[in-house]
């Protein structure tokens, strides 16, 4: 990629009547309302804020700046409409989803063409996050297996032998969806799929850099039957309306995914409810001797580079045994050949723009520091704008930043280890522990690694990927709490009620009788 990224046509929003509702045209930009108790409206200000392309830095949208009293008005809608969604049946619900997934569908072009526009999207990413969102739709009925309950028999305990339970879920009442801009369709909808499933009421806050296509969302939802004001969905900055929302006593659980330091924030702030919280990440792949070493280089440049390298699950760092690192890294350097970076909209791209500049210049500044540090640069290191290019770095020393920082940026980080007792010396020392990978022919090895390293999931042969959650994820340490997936996001967004019923005055209990 050149430093000078060179972008063709003009950019353009272009939705069709079904998503009239959603804005206004306003001197040929579009700008977009929020959803409050079932109405599409403008903030209560009437202040608005610019959503401005990565492609080019061109306004392609304007959308809401929500003030603490349309956060306020978004909670009282949830409030009262709660009940909405509680009586409407499970299988209700899930139908609900189905017939969501069927609209999404229908309308997949224009959710592929909002996310390049305002994600800097490549269209093969923008297709599979859209597609992701169908999947976890049509896997509800799955996930509600998760709210049925539990049937607790007391004859197995000598206090309660004439007794029994019914261990229940219930919706938590209200929870409030917080998503990041890395994947705002997909990472939004998978916090609102179960917390309606499970019987709550949602207010969602999108990512400013990129909220059209969360509002879309919830048109497809309105559209699919969901009775008004159970989902309420309002844009603007976290500093001006993040605390308002958090601290909120009637929001039953907070669900957010973003940076370690917001995490932070909202535990200080939110009070006694429900925290699942997905944070900052440094994946780690580890490249021991005896790994496939094609096999591991194709998976490591896709694991640092896939999403512009803006994923809580990317590869954001490689740690490579000393014998087999050069062999490593030259294949490593070819593998970066096929990731082009450019224009999302080319198809020959692979590699698009960060989310904004500052993010550009944010994973600069760790190249160049790790740089100066010692590290050699293989290949890349320019950026322009938002654009940075794929970059390759050998022979990261331990005192680079880069080590140590989540980078959310198309950066190959290889430090060399001795063994893989060093490589769990380093993983033990960071901070994170989200996401990390082996890449090993050796049981034993992977075995041990895994056993040691305090992160919530370990890939063995392959680059970490949550995909549509089937499989559960989450951090340790200060990359999290709870559990994210099908099944496991509802146990987040609902809490158990324990009904015990004394069946000794109908005679039903079992007698203690005593065994010699």
């Amino acid at each position: 990629m050149e430093t000078g990224v060179k972008v063709k046509g003009k950019l353009e929003i272009q939705l069709n009547i079904f998503f009239e509702s959603l804005y206004d045209n306003v001197n040929g930009i579009p700008v977009f309302k929020l959803l409050i108790d079932g109405k599409w409206r403008p903030a209560e200000n009437h202040e608005t804020f610019e959503v401005k392309s990565p492609i080019d830095l061109s306004i392609v949208a304007r959308a809401q700046m929500a003030s603490p009293e349309d956060v306020k008005s978004a909670i009282d809608a949830a409030d009262k409409n709660q009940n909405k969604i509680r009586d409407i049946p499970g299988i209700g619900r899930v139908e609900m989803f189905r017939k969501a997934a069927d609209i999404l569908s229908q309308h997949m072009e224009e959710f592929v063409n909002t996310l390049m526009l305002e994600s800097g999207k490549i269209r093969e990413d923008a297709e599979g996050e859209v597609q992701a969102t169908i999947d976890r739709m049509k896997l509800t009925m799955e996930e509600a297996r998760s709210i049925f309950g539990e049937y607790i028999p007391g004859d197995w305990s000598e206090d309660t032998t004439q007794k029994m339970a019914l261990v229940i879920r219930q919706p938590v009442g209200i929870v409030a969806a917080i998503s990041p801009f890395n994947y705002p369709l997909f990472i939004g909808s998978a916090k609102i799929i179960p917390s309606l499933l499970a019987g709550n009421a949602v207010v969602a806050k999108c990512a400013s850099a990129d909220p059209l296509v969360m509002l879309m969302y919830g048109r497809v939802l309105e559209e699919a039957g969901l009775p008004k004001g159970v989902l309420n969905i309002i844009t603007g900055t976290g500093d001006e309306i993040g605390s308002a929302l958090v601290s909120d006593e009637r929001i039953g659980a907070i669900n957010f995914t973003g940076s370690t330091g917001v995490g932070k924030f909202i535990a200080q702030h939110a009070g006694i409810k429900k925290l699942h919280l997905e944070l900052g990440g440094k994946g780690m792949a580890i490249v021991l001797d005896d790994a496939n070493l094609d096999l591991a280089a194709n998976k490591c440049v896709a694991g640092s580079l896939k999403n512009a390298g803006q994923r809580c699950d990317a590869i954001s760092a490689v740690l490579v045994q000393e014998s087999v690192a050069d062999e490593f890294v030259d294949k490593v350097d070819k593998e970066m050949d096929k990731w082009v970076g450019g224009d999302p909209r080319n198809k020959d791209t692979r590699v698009g723009p960060l989310i904004s500049q500052r993010a550009a210049e944010w994973v600069h500044g760790l190249v160049q520091d790790a740089i100066d540090k010692g590290a050699y640069l293989r290949k890349g290191g320019n950026f322009k704008d938002c654009y940075h290019e794929p970059t390759l770095l050998d022979k990261v020393p331990q005192t680079a930043r880069i080590a140590w920082e989540e980078t959310f940026g198309p950066v190959v980080t290889v430090m060399r280890i001795k063994d893989e007792n060093e490589a769990i010396e380093i993983g033990g020392k960071s901070r994170y522990g989200l996401d990390s990978c082996i890449f090993t022919e050796n049981f034993y090895r992977m075995w041990k690694i895994s056993k040691q390293l305090k992160v919530g999931g370990i890939t063995i042969n392959d680059l970490p990927k949550h995909g549509v959650g089937f499989f559960p994820f989450g951090g340790s340490k200060e990359s999290g709490i709870g559990r994210e997936g099908i099944g496991f996001s509802v146990d987040e967004m609902t809490y158990l009620k324990t009904i015990v019923f004394n069946l000794e005055p109908a005679g039903l209990g079992k007698a203690r009788r005593r065994y010699i």
